[in-house]
């Protein structure tokens, strides 16, 4: 299955308290809460490409399947991580105590963000 494509936010549990607790300013949760961020995907086998747009925010990542790359939290701050892909639809990545899990489903994208026992779940449709 295929992650490449372009993905609006359609809903999302827990914005605030799990941005608070990744240190990310309220002003920025604040600005934050309301877009709807579009999350762009290209995959070509084993690599990816993902950037993600919220307002004039942009993240951009690119990481190939089970090798350490760096990349970059929500907060700015650059980390070191290996995604792993399961299945065919679910990437999973450790980073820096914060657990990620992408599962594609049809055209539906689901984000889980883990930081101990606080999480934070973004569902995101195919446009």
């Amino acid at each position: 299955m295929s992650f490449t494509g372009k993905y609006e936010l359609q809903s999302q549990e827990n914005f605030e308290p799990f941005m608070k607790a990744i240190g990310l300013p309220d002003d920025q949760i604040q600005k934050g809460k309301d877009i709807k961020s579009i999350s762009e995907i290209v995959q070509d086998g084993k690599k990816f490409k993902v950037t993600v747009t919220t307002g004039s925010k942009v993240l951009h990542n690119e990481f190939t399947i089970g090798e350490e790359c760096e990349m970059e939290l929500l907060t700015g701050e650059k980390v070191k991580a290996v995604v792993q892909l399961e299945g065919n639809n679910k990437l999973v990545a450790n980073l820096k105590g914060l657990t990620s899990v992408t599962e594609l489903n049809g055209d539906i994208i689901t984000n889980t963000l883990t930081l101990g026992d606080l999480t934070y779940k973004r569902i995101s449709k195919r446009i």
